[in-house]
């Protein structure tokens, strides 16, 4: 569990600093504004890949709270001596996220990727760790079918998530806006952007991975030394009941959310 050893005193008029992967936009956005609500302390955020947010907060970034979509990024700054221990509070999982007119089904999927015709998107290894979790799909691939691993990491496009990748128009998903531009076909994403996605996008369909290639993504949360007791509250405010919930009805799979009857 998080604790407060290396918290500092702060001020409570002062906003909680949130460094959170962009796949939590909604869902933190709701969370950080029911906790203003609760405890009159105000948040602000900062959205994006969590390689790059870590990298931030590596070379002196100001953070308080950071929430990774992986656990190893919070858990190398914790290793670096510059947070405290690392909390497992969501999960993912990838799906694909198929263009209009692109034939494509959950039992054939492996086929279209491997088509060179199709071209395929992901994002950033390293820099964003949906671009991990694709490449962890590449790498099941290959006990499918042998040279499919090398294959499918010589075509993909890595379109998003990186330091110089362009950003999605303001309020739009960047994965669907990708696909509808045709810089892809089909795009290994979260299945969390699924509601975003059918709203600005509703011809772009979804496919669930196939269970050899199913990843899922564990998402770490952690306090940054130096963090005020306002940021130890929206910490255990993300983590409490209600802050599950709402991750929950965005689509994440929340662990510390107490099961019906407990």
């Amino acid at each position: 569990m998080l604790t407060l050893a290396a918290i500092s005193s702060g001020n409570a008029a002062e906003p909680v600093l949130l460094h959170a992967a962009g796949s939590l936009r909604g869902a933190l956005i709701e969370v950080t504004a029911a906790f203003t609500q609760t405890h009159g302390v105000p948040v602000t955020p900062r959205f994006g890949p969590s390689g790059l947010l870590k990298d931030a907060i590596t070379g002196g970034e100001k953070a308080e709270v950071f929430a990774s979509a992986n656990m190893s990024h919070p858990q190398a700054l914790q290793r670096e001596g510059k947070s405290g221990p690392v909390v497992l509070f969501a999960r993912n999982e990838l799906c694909a996220f198929i263009r209009p007119g692109v034939a494509a089904t959950t039992a054939d999927l492996l086929e279209r990727m491997l088509d060179p015709t199709i071209k395929l998107g992901t994002s950033t290894p390293r820099a964003d760790p949906a671009g991990d979790y694709a490449f962890m799909v590449f790498a099941k691939a290959e006990s499918l079918r042998t040279g499919s691993k090398a294959a499918l990491e010589a075509k993909a496009l890595q379109l998003t998530g990186g330091p110089n990748s362009p950003p999605a128009s303001p309020d739009r998903n960047v994965y669907g806006e990708r696909l509808a531009e045709g810089s892809a076909d089909i795009f290994l994403a979260y299945c969390t952007n699924a509601g975003a996605i059918a709203r600005e996008q509703p011809a772009i369909r979804m496919l669930p991975m196939p269970e050899a290639l199913a990843v899922g993504a564990d998402y770490g949360l952690t306090l940054v030394n130096g963090a005020s007791p306002n940021a130890a509250k929206l910490a255990m405010f993300i983590l409490s009941a209600e802050g599950q919930r709402i991750l929950a009805r965005h689509g994440f799979s929340a662990p510390a959310l107490p099961k019906e009857g407990s």
